[in-house]
């Protein structure tokens, strides 16, 4: 029981979280965030299963998706949802207000804007036009904007995923 306990204390600090977030007093607050975010405290191992099933479940619409590639609604429906599935899978682990916080961080915040307006585009071209082009043009949009927001969680990626692209464009020998 003692190298459970040890290995949910190496994941809590794996993913982010106070090691003794559990047993911490909440703080007198006035916002309604934080009074959630009280009300709505789960267990390490709890944050985990969640974790493991949003993602799982998310990762596999996506998969899923594959079956329904040449129906560009349905694929774009499955896909999305899968999406926001594995995105939310992460508030699990730090929380959605934390989550949120590093969401609208000034380093990734137009990334997610992007991103999210994209979930939006794909959802409005697959759900109300019904136009197969357009929603296959507006997936290749989510599916860049995943890999831009995604890069913006990993330490100078995008700089040099950018740099990578102008050295293939460059022209000039």
């Amino acid at each position: 029981m003692d190298t459970m306990s040890r290995a949910l204390e190496r994941a809590k600090m794996l993913v982010g979280m106070e090691v003794d977030e559990e047993a911490a007093v909440p703080q007198e607050s006035s916002s309604f965030i934080d009074d959630f975010n009280r009300q709505c405290t789960l267990t390490t191992t709890q944050r985990l299963y969640g974790f493991a099933i949003c993602f799982v479940s998310g990762i596999a619409c996506v998969l899923l998706s594959m079956i329904v590639f040449f129906n560009p609604i349905k694929f774009g429906i499955t896909f999305t949802f899968g999406n926001l599935l594995a995105l939310g899978s992460t508030a699990f682990l730090i929380g959605p207000k934390r989550q949120l916080d590093m969401m609208l961080d000034p380093v990734r915040i137009y990334a997610t804007a992007i991103y999210i307006a994209s979930l939006i585009i794909s959802l409005f071209c697959a759900l109300y036009v019904h136009n197969k082009l357009l929603t296959l043009l507006a997936i290749t949009l989510e599916f860049g904007a995943l890999i831009w927001y995604s890069l913006s969680y990993i330490p100078f990626a995008r700089s040099m995923v950018q740099r990578i692209f102008v050295s293939c464009l460059d022209t000039e020998f």
